[in-house]
């Protein structure tokens, strides 16, 4: 009787136990119930896609949130309840597209059955999507496994073909509502998947940067004067390893940033980075002028220990200084400008193995992400390489 007495105790705790180890379903931290959008508007159809322009420069001022949701409308929004059917034409009316609104409050995932918007994060990652500076970065993300069960090797196009009608629905609706934009296609797929937490079967297809425009000068209003010429900046690479973020990712936000770039190195055509991906060298070092770029940029990675005894890279990082060019260094290459004889009294930062090569070169070292002394720019590592890249465009404005 008394084994009996216990088994069944041990049989009733059994569900409590189990119901212990369940874990709680996690909500969303945030739902935004968006206000009906508007169908009809002031500008016609032929004005807005006049007006369209890709904008760069932004003002500080913050999106009102109707104006979010039109915006989420435009690009996903359902216009036939009954058959759900959505702004954008999809093959199938699969809808393998979702939208992602990175704002100053967070990130959120719209949810077109809804119209609403859900919280995925609090933090505020504009800045690791685009270096635009815009109020709202949207990203246009996708799912080709939607699509393959019945489109099979067609899949990819559809999906790529939907992410186009999405964007420029948004890019119009934006146009409509004052507000400026542009498409940005370049960036670090892996990266922004980290940033955004997307699921294995979900990818970054496109990110539209949204806010509102900045003012034009008087001179671009009248056009009494020439556009001023774009500037242009040097990234200079090993023959092989160099660290791709800190090449591409540079090169990403300084494009974004209105800045020409070209890529340099020993060898002129392919050159192989660290983790893989490719880069195409059009000039060697030893053909830089420097007088003709904005910024010379030397990039890391195992392999830049090539120009640690370069005579040829002293040369280009003195002469961009004692020309008040922008120079910068990241991940281990602070120790050419030290080699340079450059750094002594400068405040820089570089990859922790460089450190006493630094200091006793008499550099201030800082260990900082990024610093900034003047016109040098140095970088950590492959972590810091976008805010490495926004604060060589910030010196290249003159900020």
């Amino acid at each position: 009787m008394k084994r009996f007495v216990i088994f069944a105790l041990i049989l009733a705790g059994v569900p409590v136990l189990c119901l212990g180890q369940r874990r709680p379903r996690v909500s969303p931290v945030k739902v935004i119930q968006l206000s009906e959008p508007k169908s009809t508007g002031p500008m016609s159809f032929e004005e807005a896609l006049s007006k369209r322009r890709s904008v760069r420069q932004f003002t500080g001022q913050q999106l009102k949130l109707s104006q979010i949701g039109q915006l989420a409308w435009a690009g996903q929004g359902i216009t036939e309840p009954v058959r759900g059917l959505r702004t954008a034409p999809s093959a199938g009316a699969i809808y393998p597209i979702t939208l992602y609104f990175a704002t100053q409050d967070g990130l959120f995932v719209y949810n077109a059955a809804e119209h609403s918007l859900e919280q995925t994060s609090n933090l505020d990652v504009r800045g690791r999507l685009a270096a635009t500076h815009a109020a709202c970065n949207i990203l246009i993300a996708g799912s080709e496994r939607k699509l393959a069960a019945k489109f099979r090797g067609e899949a990819n196009k559809y999906m790529l073909l939907e992410a186009g009608h999405i964007a420029q629905n948004i890019q119009l609706q934006a146009v409509c509502l004052g507000l400026g934009s542009v498409l940005i296609g370049g960036f670090e797929a892996r990266g922004v998947s980290r940033v955004c937490k997307l699921s294995r079967n979900v990818e970054p297809l496109l990110i539209i940067s949204v806010g509102y425009p900045a003012a034009p000068t008087t001179e671009e209003k009248t056009g009494t004067t020439e556009r001023p010429k774009a500037q242009r900046a040097v990234l200079i690479i090993a023959r092989e390893n160099f660290r791709d973020e800190e090449l591409f990712e540079t090169m990403r936000v300084l494009t974004e940033a209105g800045v020409n770039t070209v890529v340099a190195s020993s060898k002129k055509g392919p050159v192989k980075g660290m983790l893989g991906r490719r880069a195409e060298a059009t000039i060697l070092v030893s053909e830089i002028a420097v007088d003709e770029y904005d910024a010379i940029i030397f990039v890391g990675g195992a392999g830049a220990m090539e120009y640690f005894h370069s005579r040829a890279a002293w040369t280009i990082a003195r002469e961009a200084v004692a020309r008040r060019k922008v120079l910068g260094a990241i991940c281990i290459a602070p120790a050419i400008l030290a080699n340079a004889g450059l750094l002594n009294g400068v405040r820089v930062t570089s990859f922790p193995s460089e450190r006493e090569r630094l200091q006793r070169a008499g550099a201030l070292y800082t260990g900082t992400p990024v610093e900034r002394h003047g016109l040098i720019i140095t970088g950590n590592g492959p972590m810091s390489a976008i805010q490495f890249g926004r604060a060589i465009a910030d010196a290249l404005a003159g900020r």
